[in-house]
C-alpha cells in the first residue's frame, strides 16, 4: 500500500477541501472518527450482520443509528450482540414498504444524513427514495460506487457501476463517471485516472463497450466529464499492471495506476468485485450516489465488515 501521506489541500469538486489522500479503509475510518458523527437510518434493520456492523460503527464513533423495522426482532438482536439499546433509536415498522418510507422520511426531515438498505428488497427502497413527492431523489443520476482495497494493488480502487445500472448506454456512463469522480475527489484524489474496461484495446463494433469507451475518451478530451485522465477501451490486465501494458505494446496514461474502473455493465462489475472479495481477501465498501444523501446499498451476503466499511464511506461522503 502507499504510505498515508498528506499531500496538501485539494478541491474535492464540491467547494470543500480535503487534506489527505485516503489510501486504506483504516485511514478512512480514522478520518471519519474525527469528523462530526453522522446519523444513519436503516430500512428493515432486523439482520444479525446489520446489528453487528451497527454495534462496531457506533462503538468506534463512525455513526449513530436509527434502526427501522420489526422492533421486537431488532431489540432481540441488539441484546444478542450486546448493543446497548440506549445508544440507538428504534422505530417499529414490520411492513418492509413502511420501513422504507419511514427511513426516507427520517432523512428528508433532517434526522439522518445517510440511509442504508437492510432486509428490505432494493426495488422497494428505491421506490421510496425516488418518490416524486416524499422521496430524496434529485435530478442527478443514481449509480453505485464500490471502494476496494486489495493488498496486491498500490491504491484504493473505485469500481462502478456493479450495483445499480444494468446495461448503461454511453450517456448514462457519463453520469456514472461523474458520480465516481466526485467520490474520488472526496477521498483526496486530485485528478482521478479512469480505465474504461473491455476485453480488448481496439474499438470493435461487435463489442459495444469498446465503442462507448472511445466516445467517453473523446468527451473527456472536451472537458465533458471533469478533471480526469481517461483511457479506453483497455483490458483489465493493462489497467492494473504497467508490465502487462508494456508486454502488449500499450502506451496509456492510466496503465498500472488506475483509480476508477468503469465496468461495461452490472454483471461484470458484480463479478469483478465479488471475485476480489472471495479470492483476494479484498476489503470493500459501497454506496449509491446521486440522491440527496449517500445510500448504503449492500448484498444480502455482505459481511458485517463490508457493512461497516460501507457505513464509513457513506459518512465520509455525507
Amino acid at each position: 500500500m502507499l504510505s498515508q501521506t498528506p499531500f496538501g489541500m485539494v478541491d474535492n469538486g464540491e467547494g470543500k477541501m480535503s487534506e489527505e489522500k485516503v489510501t486504506s479503509f483504516d485511514q478512512l475510518i480514522s478520518i471519519v472518527k474525527k469528523k462530526e458523527r453522522k446519523k444513519l437510518a436503516i430500512a428493515s434493520a432486523e439482520g444479525e450482520e446489520i446489528i453487528e456492523a451497527v454495534k462496531r460503527a457506533t462503538e468506534e464513533g463512525i455513526i449513530s443509528a436509527v434502526l427501522i423495522g420489526n422492533q421486537a426482532k431488532i431489540e432481540e438482536l441488539c441484546k444478542k450482540k450486546d448493543l446497548d439499546l440506549n445508544r440507538v433509536e428504534v422505530i417499529n415498522a414490520t411492513d418492509p414498504k413502511l420501513a422504507a418510507s419511514l427511513t426516507v422520511e427520517t432523512v428528508k426531515q433532517g434526522h439522518a444524513e445517510m440511509l442504508m438498505k437492510g432486509k428490505v428488497d432494493t426495488p422497494t427502497l428505491l421506490r421510496a427514495v425516488l418518490d416524486k413527492e416524499s422521496g430524496i431523489g434529485t435530478d442527478a443520476f443514481l449509480s453505485h460506487v464500490a471502494l476496494v482495497e486489495v493488498k496486491s494493488y498500490l491504491k484504493l480502487m473505485l469500481v462502478t457501476d456493479g450495483g445499480m445500472n444494468i446495461k448503461p448506454d454511453v450517456k448514462q456512463k457519463v453520469h456514472i463517471l461523474k458520480n465516481a469522480v466526485k467520490v474520488a475527489k472526496k477521498l483526496g484524489v486530485e485528478k482521478p485516472k479512469v480505465s474504461c474496461l473491455a476485453a480488448v484495446e481496439l474499438v470493435n463494433p461487435d463489442m459495444p463497450e469498446t465503442v462507448d469507451a472511445a466516445g467517453l475518451v473523446k468527451m473527456a478530451e472536451r472537458g465533458d466529464i471533469g478533471d480526469v485522465i481517461i483511457d479506453g477501451p483497455i483490458a483489465f490486465d493493462a489497467a492494473i499492471s504497467k508490465d502487462a501494458a508494456r508486454t502488449k505494446g500499450i502506451i496509456s496514461p492510466v496503465a498500472g495506476d488506475t483509480d476508477i474502473f468503469l465496468v461495461p455493465d452490472i454483471a461484470s462489475g458484480n463479478i469483478f468485485v465479488k471475485s476480489l472479495i472471495y479470492l483476494a481477501d479484498a476489503r470493500v465498501g459501497g454506496v449509491v450516489v446521486g440522491a440527496e444523501v449517500p445510500i448504503v446499498l449492500l448484498s444480502r451476503s455482505d459481511s458485517a465488515q463490508t457493512k461497516l466499511y460501507s457505513m464509513a464511506l457513506g459518512a465520509m461522503l455525507s
